[in-house]
């Protein structure tokens, strides 16, 4: 695990500030942009991020909001559990947190899984299935492990991107059976996770968020049929999520919610 750091300016940073935040898959498009978001509201003394590999990433412009980087991989176990215990061991406590990774398709290039939404039941297969469950659900899974150790006890927040097809109650239309799946199973995880929260973090919200569809790499190949309007760019996405989150209330924790703030159905 390799660290980057950086600083809008570390010599003016405001003690005041006790705020801190994490970014999960932060070398993506909405991620870099939620990083630079945070770092600008002047909330924060320290903007945490994890990714798979380094990036390079505006800064914010608030004196004294600092960014911290850790290159990792965010679904390797042993690697979820150290980072979290330097986070303990440095009496790190986390208010904000996001999880912005998922998968939905990719090439099989480089001993990677070839995945493409399956349109019948017969494109269904173990390999795929085991890959949309790897990175959709238990990721998610190890984080929320963990998280319950460094959020902060007087108020935090966890938020996963979810998407509303992993809703069991509304899928009329059928298809895309791991990322359906993989996705329901995250909302399962973070629901069942909400029940143990309350009793050990009673003021932290959780979150399963549906962002829309949104300009990046994830949604590429489907955007033709994308209605007018409703391709959203990171930008919009990410300030829709924080103006969301300021509204969350730990006592009706857990929520599944999409970019309007409008209620899903699990």
């Amino acid at each position: 695990m390799t660290q980057q750091t950086s600083s809008s300016n570390p010599s003016l940073q405001d003690s005041a500030k006790k705020a801190n935040a994490l970014v999960i898959g932060a070398n993506s498009g909405i991620g870099r942009e939620l990083i630079a978001q945070l770092m600008n509201s002047g909330d924060y003394q320290t903007v945490y991020s994890v990714s798979r590999s380094a990036f390079e990433t505006e800064l914010g412009t608030e004196a004294g909001t600092s960014h911290v980087h850790d290159v990792m991989d965010t679904a390797d176990e042993a690697e979820v559990k150290s980072y979290i215990d330097g986070l303990k061991a440095q009496k790190i406590s986390l208010d904000t947190v996001v999880c912005t990774t998922g998968i939905l398709h990719q090439d099989g290039e480089d001993g990677k899984t070839a995945l493409k939404p399956e349109k019948r039941l017969e494109d269904m297969h173990s390999a795929q299935l085991a890959e949309y469950f790897r990175i959709n659900s238990i990721l998610p899974a190890l984080w929320l492990q963990g998280l319950v150790k460094v959020v902060n006890k007087q108020k935090a927040a966890i938020v996963f991107f979810s998407a509303r097809v992993g809703s069991i109650s509304e899928n009329g239309l059928g298809g895309w059976y791991g990322y359906r799946a993989s996705k329901a199973a995250l909302n399962m995880l973070l629901k069942t996770a909400s029940i143990e929260y309350k009793r050990r973090m009673p003021n932290t919200s959780l979150m399963c968020y549906h962002p829309g569809t949104v300009d990046t790499g994830l949604s590429k190949p489907f955007q033709a049929n994308v209605k007018p309007g409703k391709l959203f760019t990171p930008e919009f996405t990410v300030q829709q999520l924080l103006s969301i989150m300021t509204k969350l209330d730990p006592e009706n924790s857990p929520f599944y919610l999409d970019w309007q703030g409008e209620t899903i159905a699990w």
